[in-house]
């Protein structure tokens, strides 16, 4: 596989409502700093920016951002705009609302409904955009969220907003939100390591939804990156086929449904490349069951 011919168009497309995107996108978050949302060393400023440049260029039409993905240096908002803005007409860029931080970059109480509103603002201006293309809420251990969707739908009924989504959501959470307003995707961890998923992502699947894994690559590394020391199974499969531990992780994700998407973070040119191209790796039958048996022994 040469990845540097490899477009995001290899993986294939889905329909996030009425747009179409590659099921390879991007995330945003880590071009903030190496670790969590607010630690670690940031980016240099004007490798972030071509690392997004490039994105766009491999065919990548689906980033994932949020306002409060920022940290002493960096906000992955300010660097999507400068990079990309005039966007292109086809780039859908999906946000989050929900969790709030203070400027210091502390976390702070999660957005009531009434705040969302400011919430959203807060994303189109950092954007630049007369409007979001996708909002996803982040739920932060809500058991009804009714009252918080039905205040983003406002929004989408006032044309703030296209389309809706929900993050770290459960199955009736997602009951919950399509009583209201039709949901586009659902963001949750789901990976190898982490297939505790599985309902969400067969319900999805059902309901002609998009499933959005994060920390796909990271596993239990989660924020901090990619875990240490890979499974042998995941070792064995990437040297099969001459790639990288990350790409056989992403190829599996993109295997678990047509409906699923997945965004890779990097700051980090060739880990990009590499990553776009993981969407032309195909696994065999046996390898996806190898690499299944991961996920039952963690569980």
């Amino acid at each position: 596989m040469t990845s540097h011919t490899v477009s995001a168009a290899a993986a294939g497309t889905w329909m996030l409502g009425d747009l179409k995107v590659n099921r390879i996108g991007f995330g945003a978050m880590r071009l903030t700093g190496s670790s969590a949302f607010h630690q670690g060393t940031p980016r240099d400023r004007g490798q972030a920016i071509r690392v997004l440049r490039r994105a766009v260029e491999l065919g990548v039409d689906h980033i994932d951002t949020a306002a409060f993905y920022f940290s002493r240096l960096r906000s992955a908002n300010e660097l999507i705009n400068s990079a990309l803005a005039p966007y292109p007409d086809d780039l859908v860029i999906a946000t989050k609302v929900g969790p709030a931080r203070d400027a210091g970059g502390e976390w702070a109480a999660p957005a009531r409904p009434d705040q969302l509103r400011g919430q959203v603002e807060e994303n189109l201006r950092q954007l630049g955009c007369d409007h979001l293309d996708l909002v996803n809420l982040r739920l932060m251990g809500q058991d009804d969220i009714s009252e918080h969707f039905g205040a983003l739908a406002e929004l989408r009924d006032a044309g703030l907003v296209r389309h809706l989504g929900i993050s770290g959501a459960r199955p009736e959470h997602l009951a919950q939100a399509q009583a209201i307003a039709p949901v586009v995707c659902v963001q949750n961890r789901y990976g190898i390591d982490a297939p505790g998923d599985g309902q969400m992502l067969r319900e999805c699947a059902a309901r002609g939804i998009a499933f959005v894994p994060f920390f796909a690559i990271a596993g239990k590394g989660r924020e901090a990156g990619a875990v240490r020391v890979e499974h042998d199974e995941v070792r064995a499969v990437a040297r099969a086929h001459g790639v990288s531990p990350a790409q056989v992780r992403l190829a599996w994700i993109l295997q678990q449904g047509a409906h699923v998407l997945a965004i890779p973070g990097t700051g980090n040119p060739e880990h990009l490349v590499a990553n776009v191209a993981a969407g032309a790796l195909q696994l065999a039958e046996e390898e996806l069951q190898l690499l299944d048996s991961i996920g039952r022994s963690a569980s």
